[in-house]
């Protein structure tokens, strides 16, 4: 594969890149910084100013045309090539933004399910306000007894007239307290076997009967939500896919999700961050950068990182040979989180005691972030499917070993 950009690609490159620097640093008000920590904090119940924020780079990216630049044109979408994603991608993560502004979730997993299995009707009344960002969305997936085993929820959902009536828990629920839509996972036939009798809906957060509960990390941040549902009324025609077939809709819903997995992790700016940092500071009695195991972990690091960029280039040579995203898609954020964890860890290691002070404390280094990404790091390998899940989907249906 050619890695170099044609005259075209490269102008759009320069396009993007040099509005991306110039609306982040007016939305964020951080001059070619990004956003600093993680999504999650951004993401926190109780910073209103920073959500305020995310919404005007929200609006911004949608005024541009450049919130979904992978939907079709005919949702609103930018239609654009799959190099020309790939290189919007790339400079989101060079400069630490989100993806997909405040509607993460919406555009890149929810509205192309909906896209894909939904009716004209639910096409028409939900995906432009994912675009505009009027309407911010969460996903209803895991509970207290079914985290990584998704199949054995346990939120029921009862047909009365053309109305589910739903009775249930939620958690890990990322953004429910600023969502106005969820898409919802339930059980609707309790008799039928374990992957079957479950169905998908998408739930008004404003209904009666829901109550939303914010989660406190050890971070500090509280992105993260508990949802109870106490008879919330959904009408039927919410109803996506066919009833009790939900997990096929659920299973499209996480192929989406697992795909942007791999690139929602901005590890070579970490990395490079990383590599700043290892100039600043000492390391076993001299400077950080001057020692040799500092300098082959870096290096160590940039292989990876390197690597996975490589392998998100071969799943792109895939899809423009018109392959559909499958299985291999759990390689990309097993990889990407797990290397974002070892990062941590040795950012961690190499501060040693001053690894333990928080921001805002005597002696924190920058500002004690990477206390923050230590603690945050361990989670990410845990959303979106725990790598010993992602390591079960490549071993079994990849590699097409034996289970168990």
């Amino acid at each position: 594969m050619d890695f170099t950009y044609t005259p075209e690609q490269e102008k759009f490159r320069a396009e993007i890149a040099g509005w991306l620097e110039k609306n982040s640093a007016e939305a964020f008000g951080r001059k070619g910084e990004g956003l600093g920590g993680s999504t999650a904090s951004l993401l926190d119940v109780r910073d209103d100013g920073r959500w305020a924020q995310l919404l005007d780079y929200h609006r911004r990216l949608y005024k541009a045309g450049y919130v979904a630049l992978h939907w079709p044109k005919e949702w609103g979408g930018g239609g654009a090539s799959m190099i020309e994603q790939a290189i919007y991608q790339d400079e989101v993560l060079r400069l630490g933004l989100p993806l997909y502004g405040a509607n993460q979730l919406a555009i890149d997993r929810i509205g192309p399910t909906i896209m894909h299995l939904g009716t004209e009707q639910q096409k028409k009344r939900y995906l432009l306000k994912m675009l505009t960002g009027e309407e911010i969305w969460c996903q209803g997936y895991s509970e207290p007894g079914a985290g990584s085993d998704l199949a054995g929820l346990q939120t029921r959902a009862v047909l009365d007239g053309d109305t589910f009536v739903i009775n249930g828990q939620k958690v890990w629920t990322s953004l429910a307290h600023r969502a106005d839509w969820q898409v919802l996972l339930v059980r609707t036939d309790p008799s039928a076997p374990k992957h079957k009798g479950i169905s998908y809906l998408l739930v008004d957060m404003h209904s009666p009967g829901i109550t939303v509960r914010p989660l406190v990390q050890i971070t500090g941040d509280a992105g993260f939500n508990e949802v109870f549902y106490d008879n919330v009324r959904v009408p039927k025609e919410n109803l996506v896919g066919e009833l009790n077939a939900g997990w096929q809709v659920s299973i499209a819903t996480l192929m989406y999700e697992r795909v942007s997995g791999g690139t929602r992790h901005p590890v070579e700016r970490t990395i490079g961050e990383l590599l700043d940092l290892a100039k600043k500071v000492d390391f076993q009695g001299g400077p950080a950068w001057e020692h040799p195991y500092v300098r082959q972990k870096l290096a160590q690091f940039a292989v990876e990182a390197r690597c996975l960029r490589l392998s998100r280039y071969r799943s792109l040579s895939a899809q423009l040979k018109g392959k559909v995203p499958g299985a291999e898609s759990s390689f990309g954020k097993l990889f990407a989180t797990e290397l974002n964890l070892r990062v941590a860890m040795f950012a961690d290691e190499m501060l040693g005691g001053f690894a333990n002070v928080e921001g805002g404390s005597l002696g924190a280094v920058e500002g004690g972030r990477w206390m923050h990404r230590t603690l945050a790091a361990r989670g990410l390998t845990i959303a979106a499917g725990s790598s010993e899940i992602q390591h079960n989907i490549i071993g079994e249906r990849v590699l097409k070993l034996p289970k168990g």
